[in-house]
């Protein structure tokens, strides 16, 4: 289920109130795709982020990580999916999906990483 726009971060928040009928008519098709076959549950989120991953969506994968955290999904899977991603789309692409991750995951971790140089 789609967040409620109040949840969403500012940009898409400011969309989602701005244009209801756009919103909600992309909520329902985010459902329907969801529904449309066998997937579900953990693995459907774990689809999702590893989707997020591979767009280079940052604010995708804060998103599916806090909902995959929500739903259960250890930290340590979520890892495992940024990590799968470096075959594919090289070491940069995964690493910077495991940073997007650990934001979420462990922000004092984010914040450290930050004043490094």
């Amino acid at each position: 289920m789609a967040e409620a726009p109040e949840n969403l971060p500012s940009g898409a928040s400011r969309v989602a109130q701005s244009y209801p009928d756009i919103w909600n008519a992309f909520a329902a098709l985010g459902q329907a795709c969801a529904e449309a076959g066998p997937i579900e549950g953990h693995t459907l989120r774990l689809v999702k982020l590893a989707l997020a991953i591979g767009a280079l969506s940052e604010g995708a994968v804060h998103s599916h990580t806090r909902r995959a955290l929500a739903e259960g999904i250890s930290t340590d899977e979520l890892k495992q999916v940024a990590l799968l991603a470096i075959p594919t789309l090289g070491f940069p692409q995964a690493v910077k999906a495991l940073t997007w991750i650990e934001d979420i995951t462990d922000p004092s971790l984010a914040e450290r990483a930050n004043w490094e140089v």
